[in-house]
């Protein structure tokens, strides 16, 4: 059934396929097998655009169900590049990169991530997708400016942006911590990141995340408009 309607929507929509295990950051080496399936689906779809993550997900055999973060250092970004050129080898197209929504950071991280990102970029031809719900998270987890965290990205990179929700929590020491729990409605300051970068680069291939405890169809089908909103309002302004 799930194939029958993929191969429904495909007919008259373009498809975005995005990954969430190929464990890019993985220390060992990626797992061929779901690398075939992929490309396999790929080929079978022919999206338009494809994309993963900037985390890794497996270690020693095992397969955790989560997108864990990675030291931004010269050999995470050797391994990084490595396993992006083994993908983009394989599946005969580029990939889009992700970046991550993240609660802790590493004290041996040598480049900043949106350096990393940019490096990445640079060196295997991939583009990036471009989280901005993540951005808001991981800036307020962190303490740094989410504006001038997007400063610093390469916005010329990015092939396709996601907007989510996230929950509000507090760590052991009673500060702000955000999970990105794509659980509920867009928060206003990430419409707002999500204006900015839009007059920036443009009316962009946008994605509405929205994966549990799911609102009638109304509530969701607000959400996709108000995006396609600020993407007419720039298509006005460019015009």
């Amino acid at each position: 059934p799930p194939h029958r309607m993929l191969a429904a929507l495909r007919e008259r929509h373009a498809l975005s396929l995005h990954g969430v295990c190929m464990s890019i950051g993985a220390p060992g080496a990626l797992d061929g097998r779901h690398l075939e399936r992929f490309r396999d689906l790929v080929r079978r779809y022919e999206p338009a655009l494809v994309s993963e993550h900037l985390a890794w997900s497996s270690h020693g055999g095992a397969f955790f169900n989560d997108l864990l973060p990675l030291p931004y250092t010269r050999a995470t970004l050797e391994r990084v590049c490595a396993h992006i050129d083994q993908v983009q080898e394989v599946i005969g197209r580029p990939l889009l990169l992700e970046n991550p929504a993240t609660y802790v950071a590493f004290a041996s991280s040598t480049l900043g991530e949106a350096e990393f990102l940019r490096a990445v970029a640079r060196r295997t031809g991939c583009g990036l997708l471009l989280d901005i719900n993540n951005v808001f998270v991981s800036a307020t987890n962190h303490g740094y400016s989410a504006e001038g965290y997007l400063d610093d990205f390469p916005l010329d990179q990015v092939g396709e942006i996601h907007l989510a929700g996230h929950s509000e929590q507090r760590d052991d020491e009673g500060e702000p911590l955000l999970i990105d729990s794509h659980d509920r409605a867009v928060a206003q300051p990430v419409w707002d990141l999500y204006r900015s970068v839009i007059e920036r680069i443009g009316p962009t291939p946008t994605l509405i995340e929205w994966d549990s405890d799911l609102p009638d169809w109304p509530a969701l089908r607000a959400q996709a408009q108000a995006a396609r909103d600020i993407l007419r309002e720039e298509l006005h302004h460019v015009a």
